[in-house]
């Protein structure tokens, strides 16, 4: 299984209107360390475009309240607990991973595990379709530009 790629219908997710404009979904465990190192980009993804970023965590919610406060993330998450079965519509194999979802419901674009160049092609992506200049992230040049999950 792979995650779903560019053009792919994008399966629903609980509280999360596509229709009501693009989105960027964020597939994630709070005890994965790539997923740790990542939070501070997601929250400024999530800083950049308000309301355009959705947690997708592989946890209880009371674990994802816990990473939400530890990383001051504040955008909220859904959790996705075993048999993960978002997670597994949308073929995620690695955490972190992220999906850029258009109005259409279709993926736009899809990057598994840290991958710079990736987030700020998402980053980039939802700009475009949001018709602002695309959000500096702040990312530290001590992050490696890709680290598997």
């Amino acid at each position: 299984m792979t995650a779903l790629q560019a053009g792919s219908a994008a399966p629903p997710v609980p509280d999360v209107d596509f229709a009501a404009g693009p989105s960027i979904l964020w597939f994630y465990k709070v005890t994965c360390p790539v997923c740790q190192m990542a939070a501070p980009i997601a929250h400024s993804l999530d800083q950049a475009y308000p309301g355009r970023l959705h947690g997708i965590g592989q946890d209880p919610p009371e674990r994802l309240r816990a990473f939400d406060d530890d990383f001051g993330l504040g955008f909220g998450s859904r959790p996705d607990l075993p048999p993960y079965s978002v997670s597994n519509a949308y073929g995620v194999r690695v955490v972190p991973t992220l999906f850029l979802i258009g109005t259409d419901g279709n993926v736009l674009d899809s990057v598994e595990s840290w991958d710079r160049d990736g987030y700020r092609r998402v980053s980039k992506g939802l700009a475009d379709l949001l018709g602002v200049p695309p959000a500096k992230l702040g990312i530290p040049t001590s992050l490696p530009s890709f680290r598997p999950g």
